[in-house]
């Protein structure tokens, strides 16, 4: 098997939610707030919710991936992250649905069924946990967790394919393609 390091052309990718700017700016804003007494928040740009996590894969499945996303059809519909939570083992303070909306739920079966049925293995919500969350900060020491007063919320009207690139500080991203969900309401 090779490595990401072995494998130049390889692309490290996975399918996500992007919040739209109202939610990027509620959650940096508690993201550093979460963070001031020690700990790194997420930079905005990359605040993203995984729905699969596929890693390497060549420029060939990269395409295929393309192709299978476009037949993935579901509706728009709203997120609300109306908790928090933190994973003290990797020291990462998390925004979550108590109760994942249906339309998250459809997306993300319809997505994950249609990946494993071309022979792809995602991981489910970028495995920490299993539980669809927005990385809010990382490396932090949470004795207790504050409660999320206020939800934050945005529409989702559409799911990307993301290349993300491992750094010493961070990882980036960039969105290769986006696909439309259906407008529930627009008929």
């Amino acid at each position: 098997m090779r490595s990401e390091v072995d494998a130049p052309h390889s692309h490290r990718v996975f399918f996500a939610l992007w919040p739209d700017d109202e939610a990027v700016s509620q959650l940096t804003a508690l993201g550093h707030a979460l963070a001031a007494k020690g700990g790194r928040a997420t930079r905005p740009a990359a605040l993203h919710l995984t729905l699969a996590f596929i890693g390497s894969v060549s420029a060939a499945q990269l395409e295929m991936l393309r192709a299978l996303a476009t037949g993935v059809h579901s509706d728009a519909f709203e997120l609300s992250l109306d908790r928090l939570g933190f994973w003290p083992q990797r020291g990462i303070l998390w925004a979550g649905c108590r109760q994942p909306p249906t339309g998250l739920r459809r997306l993300s079966d319809g997505l994950v069924t249609a990946l494993a049925g071309a022979g792809f293995a995602p991981d489910r919500h970028g495995g920490a946990g299993r539980v669809p969350h927005v990385t809010l900060a990382r490396q932090v020491r949470c004795r207790e967790l504050p409660r999320l007063e206020t939800p934050i919320a945005w529409r989702v009207t559409e799911f990307v394919l993301v290349e993300s690139h491992l750094h010493p500080s961070a990882a980036s991203y960039r969105a290769l393609a986006g696909f439309s969900l259906a407008d529930a309401g627009a008929a």
